[in-house]
């Protein structure tokens, strides 16, 4: 393992720019141990380590069966496309490599066929991408729709024309023999490394699909990239959801069928109907805020109970009137058992009496979702462990919390696993410096937004932009902005105004913007250079108190005899925080600034645990101080 990444060793010869580093050839040297062993190693890999190379080298050298599991559909698009090639080019790996993702990727021809026979209500827009789509289902291998450049990633179509693990019919649809998520379910159990994402690993573990057994298949390596993200993941899929846009695509689903197969039982249409105003009138009941709230709570109100009880007999009628017309048609056939699980679903829901769950309720203008999720996810996994004998390796550059793993080793149940902390290669003391500005407003003070925005604009204008704002809540966020695009004469990008690889790619192309955004900024964002030379964050990020879910986890930390804020808030902002501080520096020659705008990092005893978290970099409450520090690189 040494010499592959040595100076002139196999990588170094076959990739441009690579250098050795010491912590990535420890890092592989630690996977292949443990892979050899059998073992479960969780490693710590600061930014610029190169993580990546350092577990797929030694993975691919394995000669075994090998699954690998990224954060997200973009991290895993360019493991696939970009790094995974790489390595197995500079290695000679001559095994068989393959992409996997969840079912809702995919297009569903037998869906697509639906639409275009059911059309007459979709609207143009609609009806002129199914025309493209059906153009495109002609010449595309996979069916992979983020491939489909002709059609809008956020157009009303793609739910229509692709499944999911509720709606598809398995083998009893007509074209399952050219279904494309069977092709790539069976390239992946020929193939020697699988990518996947965490939702899709866990919903695997979780569902087990009826109709096409595991999409995951066995493997001697488990390897998950990004892994802080898997305890919040794993607790939505062991827990039960049901939400507005399943009764809808149910009610949709028996009206196509009504309208295309059986004509003859306009029952069907009815029953349908009924259930979409109910699933509708539930919504209206919850009121008019964006908000997550507490379920058990809700259950009090007597309008509520009354909604839910409609919806109930909605289900239970769609489910008596599809009975009656059972073998029929394989669409009708498969709305029926979504009718008896959905049921079962609302019943399980509305038993709000039983102990270790979070029981909650998340809502929009349009949609809501009802949920239960487990207080703690370790007994589960580690029943998904223990069922897969095999190396399990997890890996993140934010995992450790003071120089301490325990918090994720314990919320993941993986107490035997070895651990290994690698800090980052780059030269913080000279790259970058941290800014916490004196005379800040204190968190959630009315006017706050208002006044950061005059604070720290002239530093913003210093720097030519070039800049992500990083808030915890979306109304900051959509407050900031709007100061912002009144003071400034910068391009100002907000989050949501187009969707994420837009807003990216009009950042760097721009040059001197400001970007304020909220969560989905905070990782997975990789600008290197002097695109970006400034990360403000406008908060340490600890969750709402009122979120349920955290409310039901501080109480279960106090009956189990621990310290909520230290065992459960704190640890869960350090790492979210030390996610947001590594959009900053990317490279080794990368320079720049972190603002973080509350002085409870300096004011309060827990700070000193943040900022021992994080990166050692220089400190300074002198935002003059930043500005010539900032100055400085333009001066070189």
């Amino acid at each position: 393992m040494a010499d592959d990444f040595a100076a002139e060793g196999l990588l170094a010869q076959a990739i441009p720019g690579f250098k050795p580093r010491a912590a990535q050839r420890e890092m592989a040297q630690a996977v292949s141990d443990i892979i050899s062993d059998r073992g479960e190693l969780v490693v710590e890999a600061g930014t610029g380590t190169g993580k990546t190379y350092a577990y797929l080298a030694p993975a691919l050298r394995s000669g075994k069966k090998v699954i690998i599991s990224t954060g997200s559909k973009a991290l895993q698009d360019q493991l696939y496309s970009r790094d995974l090639p790489t390595i197995a080019r500079a290695l000679d790996f001559k095994g068989r490599l393959a992409l996997l993702k969840g079912r809702s990727n995919y297009l569903c021809l037998e869906r697509m066929e639906q639409q275009s026979m059911a059309g007459g209500e979709l609207q143009a827009q609609a009806m002129s991408d199914l025309v493209h789509l059906r153009g495109w289902a002609s010449e595309t291998v996979d069916g992979d729709i983020s491939t489909c450049a002709a059609v809008a990633e956020d157009s009303t179509i793609w739910p229509l024309v692709t499944s999911t693990n509720d709606n598809c019919l398995g083998s009893d649809c007509p074209l399952y023999k050219e279904c494309f998520v069977v092709k790539a379910r069976r390239k992946s159990m020929d193939a020697d490394v699988v990518v996947v994402n965490h939702h899709l690993f866990l919903a695997d573990m979780v569902v087990k699909d009826s109709g096409f057994g595991e999409l995951i298949p066995e493997a001697d390596v488990m390897i998950f990239d990004e892994a802080h993200q898997i305890p919040d993941i794993a607790s939505q899929y062991f827990g039960q959801q049901l939400s507005s846009r399943q009764l809808l695509d149910l009610a949709k689903d028996i009206n196509i069928a009504y309208r295309t197969e059986i004509r003859d039982v306009q029952q069907l249409q009815k029953s349908a109907d009924r259930l979409a105003q109910c699933a509708q009138d539930f919504r209206l009941r919850l009121g008019d805020s964006s908000f997550r709230g507490n379920l058990r709570e809700l259950m009090q109100d007597k309008e509520v109970q009354r909604a839910f009880t409609l919806l109930d007999d909605a289900l239970e009628l769609c489910y008596d009137v599809i009975k009656l017309s059972l073998g029929r048609s394989a669409l009708l056939d498969a709305a029926f058992d979504r009718a008896a699980l959905y049921r079962a679903r609302l019943k399980r829901l509305r038993d709000t009496s039983q102990p270790g769950f979070s029981y909650w309720y998340e809502c929009n203008s349009r949609h809501f979702i009802l949920a239960l999720t487990p207080l703690s996810v370790s007994d589960r996994f580690r029943e998904v462990m223990n069922d897969r004998p095999a190396a399990w390796i997890f890996t993140s550059a934010t995992l450790a919390v003071n120089e301490n793993m325990d918090h994720f080793i314990d919320r993941l149940g993986v107490k035997g696993a070895k651990t290994l902390i690698l800090s980052s290669p780059f030269d913080y003391t000279r790259q970058a410096l941290l800014c916490v500005p004196r005379n800040l407003p204190s968190p959630n003070q009315p006017g706050g937004a208002r006044q950061l925005a005059i604070m720290l604009a002239p530093l913003i204008e210093a720097n030519n932009g070039r800049c992500f704002f990083l808030c915890t809540s979306h109304q900051v966020m959509r407050e900031l902005a709007a100061q912002f695009r009144a003071m400034l004469t910068l391009p100002v990008l907000l989050q949501g105004e187009t969707s994420k690889g837009q807003l990216l790619k009009q950042f760097v192309a721009a040059g001197n913007a400001l970007l304020v955004a909220t969560s989905s900024f905070w990782e997975g964002v990789d600008v290197r250079g002097d695109a970006l030379s400034l990360v403000i964050i406008d908060k340490l990020p600890f969750t709402s108190p009122e979120d349920p879910l955290l409310k039901a986890r501080m109480e279960d930390c106090r009956l189990r005899g621990g310290e909520p804020f230290d065992d459960v808030q704190l640890p869960d902002a350090v790492i979210t925080l030390k996610q947001g501080v590594g959009r900053l520096i990317r490279d080794v020659d990368d320079r720049g600034v972190l603002v973080i705008c509350d002085n409870r990092l300096v004011m309060r005893p827990y700070g000193a645990l943040f900022l021992n978290s994080l990166p050692p970099t220089p400190r300074t409450r002198d935002i003059d101080r930043a500005a010539a520090f900032l100055r400085e690189r333009e001066d070189r």
